[in-house]
């Protein structure tokens, strides 16, 4: 499905998240904290723009990503921006590998999240982060109310229009709305291991920001 939607991802998804996405990857490099010099992961990495922007802090940022047709894109757009395959349940890189890592919109899609999350632990070393960058549940009633609507109805109407593949963004609308809220996220990221969790909402708990401490 994401090799379907490759060639016009990124441009789909500024206009269906009304330009917020870019703040969105900002404020998750920021939520990192990363120094140059510290190793980061970027799990879940598509075409590579959300790894470009970790680059920014100065610290050496490696994209992984499970679909080719992703990977392909982001090459050909950001060459300089490490691109590699990888499943986010067996990734390719030895224990205690980087100083962060992070995933971005990407938890959602594999097949077992608390397994997923035990992963990520795997190859950060002992007392370094974590950010889960991913859509959440907003906090006012009547704001999700008319969140709900937008997804159920007009951003599947939007993405008949500018997606190359409108059926893929049925599946995100669903998949957003069958989340869990920000508390139940905390508590499969405690199951997997992951210490000193806390959140931040963004754009009202459209998004939330998971930050955590590998023990």
């Amino acid at each position: 499905m994401f090799d379907g939607v490759a060639d016009r991802y990124d441009r789909t998804n500024t206009i269906l998240a009304f330009g917020q996405d870019k703040s969105w990857r900002r404020s998750t490099r920021m939520a990192l904290d990363l120094k140059p010099g510290e190793r980061v992961l970027d799990v879940g990495a598509g075409t590579g723009v959300s790894t470009e922007e970790l680059a920014n802090s100065g610290a050496y940022a490696v994209g992984s990503d499970i679909s080719l047709g992703m990977l392909s894109a982001g090459r050909r757009t950001r060459p300089r921006v490490p691109l590699l395959a990888g499943d986010a349940l067996a990734l390719p890189f030895g224990d205690a590998s980087f100083d962060a890592t992070t995933i971005s919109f990407a938890l959602r899609n594999v097949v077992d999240t608390e397994s997923a999350l035990r992963e990520l632990a795997r190859v950060t070393r002992p007392g370094g982060r974590l950010v889960v960058c991913e859509f959440s549940h907003p906090t006012n009633s009547a704001f999700r109310t008319a969140y709900l609507q937008y997804l159920m109805k007009s951003l599947p109407a939007v993405a008949r229009r500018v997606a190359s593949n409108p059926d893929a963004y049925v599946y995100l609308a669903e998949s957003i709305r069958a989340w869990p809220d920000q508390q139940g996220l905390a508590e499969i990221m405690a199951k997997a291991g992951w210490r000193a969790i806390r959140w931040r909402n963004l754009t009202g708990g459209v998004v939330a920001l998971h930050h955590a401490i590998r023990g």
